[in-house]
């Protein structure tokens, strides 16, 4: 393209890009900008007071721990899902898809409600559960349930087009020289799998970081045992605590921010390469 043809581009490009950045700005910029300032509001030292806190520090340390366990679960669980949809054919193949990804059009709280109508103490399974003292709702181990009923999708929708694109010859291949599936799988499918094992952790472990609808309703919200971040969160501000509030959400809006980050990082390097 000439250099008249460029700048007329550049030109021409200018009033579409300003009407983008009018609808950004109160949409999207403004309201993050809106936790820093006030996390910021009283200085550092209130900054980091508010997350001195133990409620507040317990409830970090609980997302981090769950969303780490989220994506590790779920790494395992939605690489094997991955790949059986990806290598076999079978009668339902389509069915079991569309409810492998149902998770994603679901509420979140008609998810925890679903928990808790299985799991609770009156649910199908939870009373049954429950004079044995085994009560995994109101528990990290409803919490952990959920996330990983929420972001088990972002797993398997990572991996599997990973996998449909690499050909089955190389694993026939392996197999022939006396290869298990276990050694074909670890030595042939994980290299080629790495990045899609990446992102799809990156992004269970961000989705599970900010989940909510599910957790308020399995976790019972209750503090220094079973809320998390976004919990906390919501708790200070019915009390009027906006400075705590706010202080932890700044602290989740840097971490997304990192994750986002590394993934933009990622597929630019992805694309480079190719």
């Amino acid at each position: 393209m000439s250099g008249p043809q460029a700048r007329s581009r550049q030109a021409s490009a200018r009033f579409p890009v300003g009407i983008l950045l009018l609808v950004l700005f109160p949409l999207i910029l403004m309201p993050l900008a809106a936790v820093f300032l006030f996390a910021f509001r009283g200085g550092p030292e209130s900054f980091l007071d508010a997350l001195r806190a133990e409620e507040a520090q317990f409830a970090l340390r609980f997302s981090l721990m769950i969303a780490f366990a989220t994506a590790a679960i779920n790494a395992v669980l939605g690489t094997f899902a991955a790949y059986v949809l990806s290598r076999y054919r079978f009668p339902g193949q389509r069915a079991l898809s569309i409810v492998v990804n149902l998770p994603v059009a679901i509420p979140t709280v008609v998810v925890g409600t679903s928990l808790l109508l299985l799991w609770g103490p009156i649910g199908l399974l939870g009373r049954w559960l429950d004079p044995y003292g085994i009560q995994p709702m109101f528990a990290p181990a409803g919490v952990l349930l959920a996330h990983l009923f929420v972001t088990f999708p972002y797993m398997v929708g990572a991996v599997k087009p990973v996998l449909d694109e690499i050909e089955t010859t190389y694993e026939e291949a392996a197999y022939t020289i006396g290869a298990s599936a276990w050694q074909t799988f670890r030595m042939v499918l994980l290299p080629a799998l790495k990045g899609g094992l990446f992102s799809g952790a990156l992004l269970t472990f961000a989705h599970s970081l900010g989940e909510f609808g599910a957790t308020v309703l399995v976790s019972g919200n209750l503090r220094l045992r079973t809320q998390t971040a976004p919990l906390y969160i919501f708790a200070q501000f019915e009390a009027g605590n906006v400075t705590q509030a706010n202080a932890v959400a700044a602290v989740l809006a840097a971490l997304s921010f990192v994750i986002f980050f590394l993934l933009l990082r990622y597929t630019s390097r992805t694309r480079a390469a190719g």
